[in-house]
């Protein structure tokens, strides 16, 4: 099928958003929205929602390292349309479990999805978009996921209590409608010969930044796994507030699109400060008050943004730390961020069981702010100075 050069980047763009907010927003954060429905359904402790949410996070970034190395030899539809189907697969599981293991099967499953979708779409850019318009692209496509999480909200609202299946009935369609857009949208074979980029070197320059992507990974995950849980537990399982709070974090998440423009006006040091002081300060807020619809609010006004705009400083970081070996460097640093967030559910989750949720919402609280001190150095914001490339896959972070 012929590429039209003036159509190619909208019609991308559509089947990107499409793929990463089914594979993100539904089939990855889904597991958090519907998590009171899913505990009293099938009668789940906190630790133990918080070893479900670890595996489903360890099959994200099992997939992850497998795409690196597959996506050059066979291309980005083949492993986009396997993000797809996994994510139908195993959100259609879980709408028909009647028990926990054909639940934990198919939300580990879905879990993956978003691994298999997320850098197949930088070499999709490269191949079908111009090059002044490249970043534009990228940076819509990496919206999906707040957009996805904006529709998931009303749609628990509606499929409150025994309804929750339907909705995860429908997350599992709208994955294969997305995988059959895809399918005619995205180039067939890789368009490029394989190419190794090897093994970055040591540099003290990483280690803040390594740091900075285990606690960025630590803190997102116990946030979308445990957030609409601790809300729910102090607004009572009829209320409307979780579901709506869910609604407006992923309208204000939009506003992560700016990330780029924030960086090159205010520089990375800067931004760094001001997105993990955001992210502090909306955890503490649950822990503080989830009882409180203005505390609720504020939460999700500053972590929506904050979140989706901290996948786009580490890519950005990353780069300036290896730029001989960008994406080898970028491999390097979502590995500590998949790390965090393998972590984050089960520690924080097994602390909730003894001391509560909102104790362990101001502990994760505390653990953002310690990303404070692991500020980008002089010389990587010298070296940002000269460069303005990010690296392969970077702006599509969740």
């Amino acid at each position: 099928m012929a590429t039209n050069p003036l159509t190619a980047p909208r019609r991308l763009a559509l089947a990107g958003v499409s793929a990463i907010g089914v594979t993100f927003g539904f089939a990855r954060y889904g597991y958090g929205l519907f998590l009171p429905e899913l505990r009293d359904e099938f009668g789940l402790s906190v630790s133990l929602v918080g070893l479900i949410g670890s595996a489903t996070y360890a099959g994200y970034l099992a997939a992850l390292l497998l795409v690196g190395a597959l996506v050059a030899r066979f291309g980005p539809r083949p492993l986009v349309l396997a993000g797809g189907l996994s994510a139908a697969v195993g959100m259609g599981l879980v709408a028909l479990a009647r028990g926990p293991a054909l639940l934990v099967t198919g939300l580990i499953l879905a879990g993956t999805s978003s691994g298999w979708a997320w850098a197949p779409y930088s070499d999709a850019v490269d191949r079908m978009v111009p090059v002044g318009r490249r970043e534009q692209v990228m940076g819509t496509i990496a919206g999906g996921t707040a957009f996805a999480v904006v529709v998931a909200g009303p749609l628990a609202l509606l499929a409150r209590g025994t309804g929750w299946r339907y909705a995860w009935l429908v997350f599992a369609l709208a994955a294969l409608a997305a995988s059959a857009y895809n399918a005619r949208v995205l180039p067939g074979g890789s368009g490029r010969k394989a190419t190794t980029s090897g093994r970055p070197g040591y540099r003290r320059s990483a280690l803040p930044l390594l740091l900075t992507a285990v606690l960025y990974g630590l803190v997102g995950a116990v946030y979308w796994s445990f957030a609409v849980e601790a809300v729910t537990d102090a607004a009572g399982t009829g209320s409307a507030t979780a579901p709506l709070f869910w609604s407006l974090m992923g309208l204000a998440g939009t506003a992560g699109a700016l990330t780029g423009h924030a960086i090159a006006r205010y520089g990375l040091r800067r931004v760094h400060a001001a997105l993990f002081a955001g992210i502090a300060a909306a955890v503490a807020l649950l822990g503080a008050a989830p009882g409180s619809l203005p505390a609720v609010a504020v939460s999700a006004l500053l972590y929506g943004p904050c979140f989706m705009a901290g996948s786009g400083v580490l890519a950005v970081w990353s780069y300036r730390v290896f730029p001989e070996r960008p994406s080898a460097g970028f491999t390097v640093t979502v590995f500590f961020l998949g790390l965090g967030t393998i972590a984050g559910p089960a520690l924080l989750g097994a602390y909730a069981e003894v001391h509560g949720l909102r104790a362990a919402f101001l502990v994760t609280a505390a653990v953002a702010a310690l990303a404070l001190v692991c500020a980008p150095t002089r010389s990587v914001r010298a070296h940002g100075r000269q460069q303005g490339l990010l690296p392969r896959g970077a702006d599509f972070a969740p």
